[in-house]
């Protein structure tokens, strides 16, 4: 997300489409997925599909499909098992030395060999650039690499990482060849050239995508298997276009994001034709504080708005059954999580806020504006922020207005700390507690907060992370949402369910989106499974 300057999305608009390498469509076999992700090339971020910077849900999403990992988390979750490597395991009992040994004659899809030096260059390129998007801290424990030969890699480790085989089955650890990526720049634009189970080609207006076609690698050599020789995914302006296109079979499934009517009109009257399946999800919703802005510096603002939120009240008028109220960073399924929030702050009471606004000394009302992305989320954001602000408004302790700005604009301005409250979305990168902590309170964090609690960030998260068990560390991840929910640098409001809606020709559906609403494309196929 950082690099050279590229037309903005405003002028790209008023460009005709441009066919850029363009593969195949449905008249030629391809299947067809439907998305509301946005893909653009902008001044602020000008490289969206470098592994170095990519940070986002959609970026990934494609990312997924076209570079391969050394390790990834197989269908239906689990730890991860090898993908480009033949085998990976710690070699020490501390957790501080991973080994891994790839694949033989593994090649980038033009043909050029993959080795372990590639390996140490990607690894060491994230590194180096430390982009502001956060994606760096995913492997800022690294101390060294160290290669053996061509196929032989070990990663040293600052401190234990248990969580480490999950980092490395990321995109930012995506193998990059040294002929296509700079080794302290980014790649501007919309190129991407991996080993990965697909190859792709884009249709794009301006410094968008409108499509992109992924077609089978036919030098792809892992742990994937492919059940469909091209998919095209087709990014449309809201949900409402995409659903019309999925009934006028225009695209053969529709993913992130769809709509609470349209699964509720799903759910009530089936179409004839459409499926609608529930995939496991561990979305999050929050809202962020920029801790240093004087609206919220004093942790009693953000305490009082703690106490008043009413999670269930948010829900049942904006999401309904696709959400439920969330009472800590970590969610309801996953090892590790409390009800922090609601142990500290039980139902919303105005009469708590108020004590405590007034044992602060905080004149009343408190003025905040809450900003939020009105294109990144889907519908019902804009709907959920306005509902927050009269909920907020009707106790007479704050005076709350709300803004919102497409995603281009939004998330450089959060990063530079324009806003002093914001509404984010978190989809784990992989399903562990650490994954819903360190991206938001460690050293070079997503959200680039000023909000630093040493504890959690110098001894907590280090302590968590020694556990290959993960079971044995929840009271650690319990007494880092204690901190989290005294401290407020961040409020929980909901965890989401997921939805795809698709042809009913289609199969394995089921398995096409994962717990991180990563898209497993390959997973596609038509006629009987």
């Amino acid at each position: 997300m950082n690099r050279k300057t590229l037309a903005l999305p405003a002028v790209a608009g008023l460009l005709a489409p441009l066919l850029v390498a363009c593969g195949g469509s449905d008249e030629n076999g391809a299947i067809v997925v439907g998305t509301t992700d946005q893909f653009l090339a902008t001044a602020e971020a000008p490289a969206p599909l470098d592994p170095a910077f990519a940070y986002d849900t959609g970026a990934w999403n494609i990312l997924r499909q076209t570079v391969q990992t050394l390790m990834h988390v197989p269908r239906g979750g689990g730890e991860p098992v090898p993908e480009a490597a033949e085998s990976c395991l710690f070699s020490d009992r501390a957790s501080e030395s991973y080994r891994c040994t790839l694949r033989e004659g593994l090649t980038f899809a033009d043909g050029t060999p993959l080795t372990a030096e590639d390996v140490k260059f990607s690894v060491e390129r994230v590194l180096a650039i430390k982009s502001d998007n956060g994606t760096a801290a995913l492997l800022a424990n690294i101390d060294t690499v160290e290669t053996n030969g061509e196929r032989d890699i070990v990663f040293h480790l600052k401190t234990p990482d248990a969580t480490f085989p999950y980092k490395l089955s990321t995109p930012v650890a995506g193998i990059l060849s040294k002929d296509k990526y700079g080794a302290k720049e980014l790649r501007a634009g919309f190129d991407v050239d991996g080993s990965g189970p697909y190859t792709m080609k884009t249709e794009r207006q301006g410094e968008k995508i409108l499509k992109a076609v992924f077609t089978k690698n036919p030098k792809y050599k892992g742990d994937i298997t492919l059940r469909n020789d091209k998919v095209e995914l087709r990014s449309f302006a809201n949900a409402d276009t995409m659903g019309k296109a999925l009934e006028d079979r225009e695209i053969d499934m529709m993913t992130r994001s769809m709509s609470l009517d349209q699964v509720k009109d799903l759910t009530e009257k089936p179409k004839e034709g459409i499926d609608l399946t529930e995939v496991p999800g561990l979305e999050i919703r929050y809202l962020a504080f920029n801790t240093a802005d004087p609206s919220v510096k004093d942790k009693a603002v953000r305490q009082a708005m703690a106490a008043v939120v009413d999670r269930g009240a948010l829900i049942n008028g904006v999401y309904g059954t696709t959400a439920q109220p969330l009472y800590s960073l970590i969610p309801s399924s996953v090892t590790g999580h409390s009800t922090a929030f609601f142990d500290n702050y039980g139902e919303p009471s105005t009469a708590k806020a108020a004590g405590i606004l007034r044992k602060a000394g905080i004149k009343k009302p408190v003025a905040i504006t809450l900003h939020y992305t009105s294109d990144h989320y889907g519908s019902g954001t804009k709907k959920e922020f306005e509902a927050l602000r009269d909920q907020l408004n009707a106790t007479g302790l704050f005076d709350v207005t709300v803004q919102g700005a497409e995603w281009s604009t939004f998330r450089p301005a959060q990063k530079r700390g324009d806003y002093p409250v914001y509404g984010l979305g978190w989809f784990p990168d992989f399903p562990d507690p650490d994954n819903y902590v360190a991206p938001f309170l460690d050293a070079d964090n997503f959200l680039n907060t000023p909000y630093v609690n040493k504890a959690v960030r110098d001894r907590l998260i280090p302590q968590s992370r020694r556990s290959a068990d993960r079971n044995a560390a929840s009271p650690v991840f319990g007494q880092i949402q204690e901190i989290v929910a005294k401290d407020v640098p961040v409020l929980p409001l909901w965890q989401g369910k997921q939805y795809v809606a698709a042809r009913d020709d289609l199969t394995g559906v089921e398995w096409a989106l994962n717990t991180s609403s990563d898209l497993l494309l390959w997973e596609l196929g038509r006629g009987t499974a």
